[in-house]
């Protein structure tokens, strides 16, 4: 089984936060998802699915809870991209992808596509087996 180094892992990390803070962003308050929600319900109907359905304040509610706590893990990954928090946000990715599959074979939105690729993507890098010399040195 090939390792990567603890450095590579770290741009991993670095990678998959940057990631989060640009795409969840949007996410965190309830103007700024208004937006985001049109784009969305525009793409989805481009790539060949139905409208999006309207969010009512309660919905907001929730999605805007979810991009904040996504956006501050985001923060603290920039700020600390260690292996430690990498694992944890490659569970939490393949947990997110689980359920965005689940939505996708309820809905058979192709957006969801959009979302569930690098997600995946994302959880299955920073479960990557990291060089224990190098981390060893690394933590030294």
């Amino acid at each position: 089984m090939a390792f990567i180094s603890s450095t590579t892992f770290r741009k991993i990390v670095l990678g998959s936060a940057l990631y989060d803070l640009l795409v969840t962003a949007p996410f965190a308050t309830p103007w700024s998802f208004a937006y985001v929600h049109a784009q969305l319900d525009g793409i989805n109907q481009w790539l060949g699915g139905a409208a999006l359905p309207a969010f009512a304040p309660f919905h907001v509610l929730f999605a805007c809870l979810l991009g904040s706590v996504v956006l501050m893990w985001a923060l603290l990954r920039l700020g600390d991209p260690q292996q430690r928090f990498g694992r944890f946000d490659g569970f939490a990715r393949l947990l997110f992808s689980v359920w965005m599959i689940w939505a996708l074979a309820v809905t058979g939105a192709p957006l969801l596509w959009l979302f569930i690729v690098p997600e995946m993507a994302w959880g299955v890098l920073q479960w990557l087996p990291v060089s224990i010399q190098q981390a060893k040195a690394t933590n030294a």
